[in-house]
């Protein structure tokens, strides 16, 4: 999204800075300004930031600043220590807004994450981008604005960065996958008979089919506006049919002490193939495991398989666990599904 030249000037911005003082676009004036609403529990989010960091490195000796504004979804993510912990978990070296209680998020009156939003040379608001992707335009509009500046405008600038994933260069294979999934009350889709037992702790019951779109629970479980956590003893799960690539899950241990949940995907633990970063194993043969260990509050990355399709998918988590949303991703490698489909060999 282009923006006429000198039609909407940027909002003021302050309060607390990670990475950098205090800035201010008047401050800023003479350098592009990119500025990125982001969330570290957000899965369209990260995937943008290693494009984010790359820009701030090749471009800021050329008069570009990078603002990264880091407002939460989710309570726990509103702490600057989680902030802190998923910049350095990310790499993040430009500086970074907290917008906890969304005043810039209110100012530029945004809507979504992660949003990208390139201010030129005199705070003027000329290009937005809302999602993923848009990578060279993006970049392609951040050289035009620095030429624009006296200092850019004989600037030798270098060339437009290749993609940095394999989905992500032209001809990858991208399905629509399945959407994110809450388990909070307030927004949250639960399959079992009767639905929620908001605010409360209770026991749930399933058995029978699982359908796209909602979650199973049985065990035994507390109920809040933003997360769905595992209580008391005996076992707790969580099921759900899902059609994707990936899947996620933003989770967290509120009571102090790291926990664990296993997965099993078309009721198998995973296989390494499968794996996401975060799965370890344990045991062999009949009794292998794939599981995860909840130790901090983020997102964490369960699966991505090689192909999109449609699974069902279990955890059985242990006490303590809090379950808030579910994400799903719906890209492959093309040389990775060619191969697994017999198209291609490899070389």
């Amino acid at each position: 999204m282009r923006v006429e030249k000198g039609q909407v000037r940027a909002p003021e911005i302050g309060r607390v800075w990670l990475n950098s003082p205090p800035l201010s676009f008047r401050q800023l004036r003479g350098r592009i300004v990119l500025v990125d609403f982001w969330d570290y529990t957000c899965v369209n989010c990260v995937r943008t930031l290693p494009y984010v960091q790359a820009w701030h490195e090749k471009y800021r000796d050329n008069g570009l600043t990078v603002i990264g504004v880091h407002t939460p979804e989710f309570m726990f993510a509103q702490y600057e220590s989680n902030v802190e912990r998923g910049i350095r978990e990310f790499g993040l070296t430009y500086p970074i807004l907290i917008d906890s209680n969304r005043e810039i998020w209110k100012a530029f009156a945004n809507r979504y994450w992660p949003t990208k939003y390139l201010l030129d040379k005199d705070g003027y608001l000329r290009y937005g981008h809302f999602g993923e992707g848009g990578y060279t335009e993006c970049e392609r509009t951040i050289q035009e604005l620095i030429r624009e500046t006296d200092s850019g405008s004989t600037l030798a600038l270098p060339g437009l960065m290749q993609p940095l994933r394999e989905e992500d260069h032209p001809g990858a294979v991208c399905y629509r996958p399945s959407g994110e999934l809450y388990l909070g009350h307030q927004r949250g889709r639960i399959g079992n008979e009767g639905g929620f037992k908001e605010d409360q702790v209770a026991d749930y019951e399933f058995t029978g089919e699982t359908k796209e779109n909602f979650f199973y629970a049985s065990g035994r479980w507390a109920s809040t506006t933003e997360y769905f956590e595992a209580a008391g003893d005996g076992p707790h799960s969580l099921k759900l049919r899902y059609e994707a690539s990936g899947v996620n899950l933003v989770m967290a241990a509120p009571r102090g002490t790291p926990a664990e949940v296993r997965l099993l995907q078309d009721g198998k633990p995973l296989s390494s193939a499968q794996a996401g970063k975060d799965i370890r194993f344990r045991g062999s043969g009949g009794k292998s495991e794939s599981y995860i260990v909840v130790d901090s509050p983020r997102m964490y990355f369960l699966l991505q398989n090689s192909e999109f399709g449609e699974h069902e998918f279990e955890l059985d988590c242990s006490p303590g666990i809090a379950a808030f949303a579910f994400t799903f991703t719906g890209c492959v490698d093309p040389v990775a599904s060619a191969l697994q489909a017999g198209a291609v060999s490899k070389p």
